[in-house]
């Protein structure tokens, strides 16, 4: 759907909302809304969205975990791999179909997120101290609302959804 861009609104809040994303984003990349303390920095973001959908969803199969990220089996194959090298998930045989293959986050990549989730919590939190609780609250909705319109955006237009092309 093509919209123009003269009835959408103000040229110049469309601009600034473009540009604040950009720096948004670049400003993310530069960071990785690591965290603080130790952990800062320590897990790419490919590894902590799928530790997360793991944790959220359960254990689930390739082609599963790779369905409810918009990514392709092949891509999660890839970027499971490490994490099963360094024992933060656990992959076994699916209790039905032993060709099949079951991922799993294992208790120390349990812990691992955790600690990586902490530490991002206290970066959202040092970020936003100076904000009332509805101000979060509504930051927290817009950013969702945006990010649900871009993923339905890619999905309609055949591209892959932003895990993935965060990952790379």
């Amino acid at each position: 759907m093509s919209m123009d861009m003269t009835t959408v609104g103000d040229s110049g809040l469309l601009d600034t909302l473009q540009h604040e994303v950009a720096l948004f984003a670049r400003r993310a990349e530069q960071t990785r809304l690591g965290g603080v303390g130790q952990v800062r920095n320590s897990m790419d973001r490919a590894a902590y969205l799928l530790l997360n959908r793991l944790d959220k969803e359960g254990p689930m199969g390739v082609k599963a975990l790779a369905a409810s990220m918009g990514i392709d089996s092949s891509t999660v194959t890839r970027q499971v791999a490490p994490l099963v090298d360094t024992g933060l998930v656990k992959r076994t045989s699916h209790p039905e179909d032993g060709r099949a293959v079951v991922l799993q986050l294992s208790p120390r990549g349990q812990a691992r997120l955790e600690e990586v989730r902490s530490s991002r919590r206290q970066l959202m939190a040092e970020l936003t101290h100076d904000w009332e609780p509805d101000e979060r609250e509504a930051f927290c909705d817009l950013l969702t609302r945006f990010n649900t319109a871009l993923s339905s955006r890619m999905t309609a237009q055949g591209v892959p959804g932003p895990e993935a092309q965060s990952a790379s």
